[in-house]
């Protein structure tokens, strides 16, 4: 399938109310319900209903219940791809899972590979064993959550017959404040090695458990310019790709030629 020329992208930076999923969709939905004209994909932050918590016992719901009927309803009535990852449960385990919910219905999605162990979310939630690549309107999405980003190796895009594995890497976060600049160096960096568009969506705020989180949401095009950056409140942004550019830089420069070889065991 060819690529549209374009894609838009609504990015959803926001505060969120700790532990409380009622509170979070309904405040969700009136943002975005307030997006201005047509976009092709929503991207939320991680564990939008609820915040980054630890607490999954209490929290977790099982595939095609309230969160993921809400991403439904949104995308339905939006006409849009709605993204974000929530604390979901299935065989008995926990898992930070980003949903990929199509204006359809029809729903993939990505459970967390590289699980934060500063916050001991590897006690709490089980990895991550695949890494699915989502297509839309012929674009290729690899979808990544937080501490994934300082994993290269995760997010390596593959080349077969000099077409490349995905178009856009993003990430779903819950990056805190602190460790901001990290953030910003490697988002850019990702696109660079990647030859794709790179994009991060932050939340802002403080949750529960005081850690202060300043947003910094932001899309970097192939070469790691800036697209544009969300600052540090809260805000809804709409960036459109542009295919051909895309296309004629990985013509231009064809880095990919030259990378090392590996497989991920």
């Amino acid at each position: 399938m060819n690529k549209s020329p374009e894609l838009r992208i609504a990015l959803v930076q926001t505060d969120l109310h700790w532990q409380d999923k009622t509170a979070n969709l309904a405040m969700l939905e009136e943002k975005i319900w307030g997006i201005q004209g047509q976009c092709d994909l929503i991207i939320l932050p991680e564990m939008f209903p609820t915040g980054f918590s630890m607490e999954a016992q209490k929290l977790a719901e099982p595939m095609n219940l309230h969160i993921h009927k809400w991403m439904k309803q949104l995308a339905a009535q939006t006409g849009a791809v709605v993204t974000g990852s929530a604390i979901l449960t299935e065989g008995g385990k926990f898992f930070n899972r980003l949903l990929w919910v199509n204006p359809d219905g029809y729903t993939e999605h990505y459970d967390k590979r590289h699980l934060f162990r500063m916050a001991n979310e590897h006690e709490t939630y089980a990895m991550g064993k695949k890494l699915p690549i989502f297509t839309l309107k012929g674009w290729n999405l690899c979808p990544q959550i937080c501490y994934d980003l300082r994993f290269p190796v995760w997010s390596r895009n593959g080349w077969e017959d000099g077409i490349a594995g995905y178009d856009v890497l993003f990430y779903v976060a819950s990056w805190p404040a602190a460790r901001i600049s990290v953030w910003d160096a490697l988002l850019p960096a990702r696109a660079i090695e990647n030859l794709a568009y790179s994009i991060g969506v932050n939340r802002v705020g403080i949750d529960g458990n005081d850690i202060a989180y300043n947003g910094h949401s932001a899309a970097f095009d192939f070469k790691g310019e800036k697209i544009t950056n969300l600052g540090e409140t809260e805000s809804i942004v709409i960036l459109t790709l542009t295919a051909e550019n895309l296309e004629i830089y990985r013509s231009k420069f064809p880095a990919w030629r030259d990378a090392d070889s590996f497989q991920i065991l």
